[in-house]
């Protein structure tokens, strides 16, 4: 059901596609764009804990493109369409400063058949739950 038990998946690759880091997590009784954004939210949080802990500090300054299977996501947050949802708000102005802060991130709405591992990711940590 929606909301129901959520959970979030991402990877992160660099420019040539090489897996970096993935990440998985079941976060409670939500809704399914909850679930959504907090994915985005997660992703961007480990690219600045990671540019801040190591001596990979340019990451902080590199375009990121980040590929949502989730179209709404993809283009709320592109600006494309507006967020109607207020429950949304602010986990969305948490994500906008964090893209900021990392030099700007261009979102993209991929098929989810294109987002097989980071869609595993989030049913293995339902499944776990």
């Amino acid at each position: 059901g929606n909301p129901g038990h959520a959970s979030y998946g991402f990877t992160i690759s660099d420019e040539r596609g090489h897996l970096l880091h993935e990440e998985g997590g079941y976060i409670g009784i939500t809704t399914n764009n909850v679930a959504e954004y907090t994915a985005v939210l997660r992703a961007l949080k480990y690219i600045k804990k990671t540019g801040e802990k190591t001596s990979q500090k340019e990451i902080l300054n590199t375009r990121i493109d980040l590929f949502a299977d989730s179209k709404l996501v993809a283009e709320q947050l592109s600006g494309r369409f507006r967020v109607k949802a207020k429950h949304l708000k602010p986990i969305i102005e948490e994500i906008k400063i964090l893209a900021m802060g990392l030099g700007g991130v261009t979102y993209s709405h991929i098929l989810r058949s294109r987002n097989t591992v980071a869609d595993k990711l989030a049913n293995q940590a339902l499944d776990n739950r």
